[in-house]
């Protein structure tokens, strides 16, 4: 199974997307298999994070702004705005893809992980995260 999310951000910062993509999981009936996550983007990325302490996005945020700032004087790709070859460098290191898999019919995440979509552009945007189920029920 398949569907796609459009995900509208307000600008920069971590987005939750566990639930929707749990809600998914569970109309599929699929109880032992892997979710596939991907974003159809270049300037944003996909993570599994801490989601009980909302310190810990924060703290990471900062810690990302800090390693790669706005107005570097080495970049070229400045045509988008000055956050936009930050955004594009924030990508590559948070990845566009998450696997995770399928146990007894739910998402085998850890107690506190949660699914992210982190946006990297100060502006809102509306992503696009595809969404593939594969795997089998019970008589698997």
């Amino acid at each position: 199974m398949q569907t796609t999310l459009t995900i509208t951000t307000r600008g920069q910062g971590l987005y939750e997307i566990t639930d929707e993509v749990r809600g998914f999981l569970y109309r599929s009936d699929i109880v032992s298999g892997l979710v596939n996550i991907f974003l159809l983007h270049t300037s944003a990325g996909l993570i599994i994070q801490e989601n009980a302490d909302p310190s810990a996005r924060h703290d990471l945020e900062q810690w990302l702004n800090r390693l790669i700032p706005e107005k570097d004087p080495n970049f070229t790709h400045t045509t988008e705005g000055p956050d936009d070859m930050p955004a594009h460098i924030k990508s590559v290191l948070t990845g566009c893809t998450l696997t995770i898999p399928i146990i007894e019919g739910t998402l085998g995440l850890g107690t506190w992980q949660g699914i992210y979509l982190w946006e990297h552009r100060r502006a809102p945007h509306r992503r696009k995260v595809v969404i593939t189920v594969l795997g089998g029920g019970e008589d698997h």
